[in-house]
């Protein structure tokens, strides 16, 4: 072999990406950083609605969960949700394991972007939604064994659901379901599989479900619109390409959204005489959610219907957990999963092919009632069913099989429920301060540092316990047994790790406790 062809055979491949619009491709891996950008918005939104001593294990199972899934999209969940040459229409197999051969060639769901780029995009719907499934861990489950149940449950349910619906060969593809961006695999599998995880975890106890409230509604807010600004990207990226049907999509996604929240702020002050923030953000990511399947399929005016039905429908729908007696903490069924299953439903009956052609791909969809195709709602609801029980059934049996193996058992433990999640599994917390509390009767008495566990302790052994608040923020009186009659200080809180009562200090002492991140020393002032 000559210098010549032996330097022709290690030359560099060269990939030919003539074929695609720089427009195009430039647009999706925008819209990929828009979608990856909704993951911490879950988190704050999450931490926003938890209580205090568990806010921050909610951030840290969104963002963990995230990595666990890059991980396990890159090894084989692409390649189960996507690869084309599986042709059971169930799952897909193992031909694109660790990427290979995702490279240059026409994605398989649309010829506009390279099948590296499509890849990427939808990885980003995966972790959006074990995202949102992490909902169902607030305040009483284990946050490691929940990485373990992430990591199968994306590659035994959400990639099958994926390829029902968005593989060459899946069935759902093929029969003609119409699932824009996700109905069946994100939104009910998230709120479905939240339902199933709550179930088998269990109920919180009676204390921590007594006058519960989210601990910082500023952080429910930020959330819900870092959410919103997310899903623009989400919804409009699905279209695969920069064209009128991505921002039909996105105007629909918009139209949904208000509706739904100004009708669910409505209905609660209708109930309850206030018009409540958390209520507005609720009502806003059910119309949102709604959005997610039908965006790219109905006229704007059907989105207006869209977003009032699904704030109706999913505002009384959080009632139903307590029918069910399932301790559904952040109403991920109500609000996922009902939705996805209202904007799946939707499509049956207002799709319209003036605007599924706007991508100037798809022209040969029908439609749904509006246009005639009478069988597209009975597809639509079979889909509908389908999901919704293959996703709870294998959801509830990953978790009872995780719940008997020694080391993985979901739940904590009560004394974990009893002084926060944060504090039990992640030793840090969303606020870090020193909490001093003073008891005073009669004269007696004398400043004591407590911990969450400690005030609990001593609520069981007097009987009593306030009912206004957090139920944490009962006070009792050590010297007496009885409720104090003088208390300064703040909310005592699972910062405090000092776990026996001590010998109150006089004025002018000082109260050393040892702290996670050092030494804190408190001087007992003089009142």
């Amino acid at each position: 072999m000559d210098a010549t062809s032996g330097a022709s055979h290690l030359s560099p491949r060269v990939v030919d990406q003539s074929s695609y619009n720089p427009g195009d491709v430039a647009f999706v891996a925008l819209c990929s950083a828009l979608v990856y950008f909704m993951v911490p918005g879950l988190a704050f939104l999450y931490s926003g609605l938890a209580r205090r001593k568990s806010a921050l294990s909610l951030l840290w199972v969104c963002v963990f969960s995230n990595a666990i899934i890059i991980f396990q999209w890159f090894f084989w969940g692409y390649s189960l949700a996507f690869s084309s040459s599986a042709t059971n229409g169930f799952i897909g197999n193992l031909r694109h394991i660790g990427l290979k051969d995702v490279l240059e060639a026409p994605s398989p769901g649309s010829p506009r972007i390279p099948e590296l780029l499509y890849s990427f995009f939808h990885l980003e719907y995966c972790c959006v939604t074990v995202a949102i499934l992490m909902g169902a861990v607030a305040e009483r489950g284990r946050v490691m064994p929940a990485m373990v149940f992430v990591f199968i449950w994306a590659t035994v349910v959400y990639c099958p659901v994926a390829y029902w619906a968005w593989g060459v060969h899946g069935w759902g593809l093929k029969w003609g379901v119409l699932d824009y961006a996700g109905g069946g695999p994100v939104e009910i599998g998230a709120g479905v599989g939240g339902l199933a995880y709550s179930l088998v975890l269990g109920r919180r106890s009676q204390r921590e479900l007594v006058n519960f409230r989210p601990h910082n509604v500023s952080l429910v807010c930020l959330g819900t619109f870092m959410l919103s600004f997310g899903w623009i990207g989400f919804i409009a990226g699905s279209t695969f390409g920069a064209n009128l049907r991505a921002v039909m999509a996105a105007w629909n996604t918009a139209i949904a959204g208000a509706m739904s929240g100004i009708v669910w702020c409505l209905l609660d002050f209708r109930h309850h005489r206030k018009y409540t923030m958390v209520g507005f953000c609720s009502g806003t990511i059910a119309g949102l959610v709604a959005a997610t399947p039908s965006a790219g399929y109905i006229p704007p005016w059907a989105s207006v219907i869209l977003g009032i039905i699904a704030g109706v429908s999913c505002n009384y729908a959080t009632k139903v957990k307590h029918w069910l007696q399932v301790d559904d903490a952040l109403d991920l069924f109500a609000e996922h999963g009902l939705s996805g299953m209202i904007g799946l439903i939707f499509n049956g009956i207002f799709a319209a092919d003036y605007i599924i052609s706007l991508d100037s791909q798809n022209a040969g969809v029908k439609g749904g009632w509006i246009k005639h195709n009478w069988k597209q709602l009975y597809i639509q609801i079979a889909y509908v069913a389908a999901c919704s029980g293959y996703v709870f059934v294998v959801t509830a049996i990953i978790c009872k099989v995780l719940d008997i193996i020694p080391g993985l058992s979901l739940r904590g433990s009560e004394e974990a429920e009893i002084v926060g999640i944060d504090e039990w599994d992640i030793g840090e917390f969303v606020q870090d301060y020193v909490e001093v509390y003073r008891s005073f009767d009669s004269g007696v008495g004398g400043p004591m540092m407590l911990s969450a566990y400690d005030m609990e302790m001593a609520k069981r052994q007097s009987g009593n316990i306030a009912t206004t608040g957090d139920p944490t923020t009962a006070y009792p009186d050590f010297t007496t047994g009885s409720p104090s009659h003088s208390e300064v200080g703040l909310h005592p809180g699972p910062q405090l790790y000092n776990r026996h009562p001590r010998t109150p200090p006089s004025d002018g002492d000082t109260m050393t406790e040892k702290r996670a991140n050092g030494t804190t020393t408190v001087t007992n002032e003089p009142l």
